[in-house]
């Protein structure tokens, strides 16, 4: 016999003391059984000042961490620990590479100040956080750069180069990425780590010359994880929520192509909004989470045999949350 699985979430819902966490970019028969949905940074943040003592946690790795730093007490589980690309693309040996990157040539570490993007795993932030340095999100990357530049420091910027050369572009800074072309920290404000977003490297100048022919009028709103290219064609840049208040601001007939991931995009005002892609540029490792992945997660804490929880050692959660209050003092 089938399980109606979306029957069987709501039952085990409305029993257990549990909080279900939705990512945008979560596939619709998911993110329509959140309790909570939103970006990143937001959803830890909601959770913190959620009453339930359990989170599940739809989306990527790094995203259950982030609850655990901000809120230590809760019981995460995610029913797929499945890993962002861009996040994995650093850990705290490649860190502590780009740190020594720049010692070499002569930049003292003290006259580092490290910024990393939400997206990185808790140990990175961790480093960070031992370094004095912060946390961004793509909403406030260029209020944290700006508040780091008071420090007189450089700034090494983690994991993301197209966040990084954006925002440094925004404010007139000159940019570097480590390990493209000659990269001298010594000529550089922001010296970025070589790490991008596999979905947002999808959007073309092309893709923006086609929409641009075929209706003359169009607005063009990408996310700034997209490559500076793009993102200087674009009429607006922004994050996730930055970006959906763009669209729902426009007026109805007028048309807009957004570039950023396509469940997010597909959920927006209808009629007048495109994906800005010839591909479908759908995040794979978010759209892991099934349903039924959900179903089983809860099934097991009504179980009392929890599975794929989140657990983050002591000293991460201490300087990875360090990093994370920075930011927010600021904010």
């Amino acid at each position: 016999m089938s399980i109606d699985y979306r029957a069987e979430i709501k039952r085990l819902k409305e029993k257990l003391p549990v909080t279900v966490v939705g990512h945008y970019y979560q596939r619709d028969e998911v993110f329509e059984m959140a309790d909570i949905t939103g970006d990143s940074l937001e959803l830890a943040r909601k959770c913190k000042a959620d009453n339930n003592p359990w989170v599940v946690f739809c989306g990527v790795g790094f995203m259950g961490q982030s609850v655990k730093v901000i809120a230590p007490e809760k019981r995460v589980l995610m029913p797929k620990i499945a890993c962002c690309a861009m996040a994995r693309m650093i850990d705290g040996s490649y860190f502590d590479d780009s740190v020594n990157y720049m010692v070499e040539r002569g930049i003292p570490k003290e006259n580092i100040l490290p910024i990393t993007y939400i997206n990185s795993d808790a140990t990175v932030k961790a480093k960070v956080g031992e370094m004095g340095g912060m946390v961004c999100t793509s909403s406030n990357a260029y209020k944290i750069i700006e508040k780091g530049l008071e420090s007189g420091k450089k700034i090494l910027f983690v994991p993301d180069r197209c966040l990084g050369q954006n925002f440094a572009n925004s404010m007139g800074l000159k940019s570097c990425v480590i390990g493209e072309g000659e990269c001298d920290p010594k000529e550089a404000d922001v010296i970025c780590f070589n790490g991008f977003c596999s979905v947002h490297q999808l959007f073309t100048l092309d893709d923006i010359a086609f929409y641009r022919e075929k209706y003359p009028d169009i607005k063009i709103a990408v996310h700034p994880e997209c490559d500076p290219k793009i993102v200087e064609a674009a009429d607006f840049a922004g994050s996730t929520s930055q970006l959906i208040k763009y669209v729902n601001d426009l007026e109805p007939e007028e048309k807009v192509a957004v570039g950023t991931e396509y469940n997010l995009v597909n959920r927006m005002r209808q009629g007048n909004t495109y994906v800005l892609s010839s591909s479908k540029p759908e995040c794979p490792t978010m759209n892991e989470t099934t349903l039924e992945d959900l179903y089983l997660t809860l099934k097991s804490i009504e179980d009392e045999k929890p599975i794929n929880e989140i657990v983050v050692d002591e000293h991460t959660v201490k300087y990875a949350n360090l990093a994370l209050e920075r930011m927010l003092a600021i904010n």
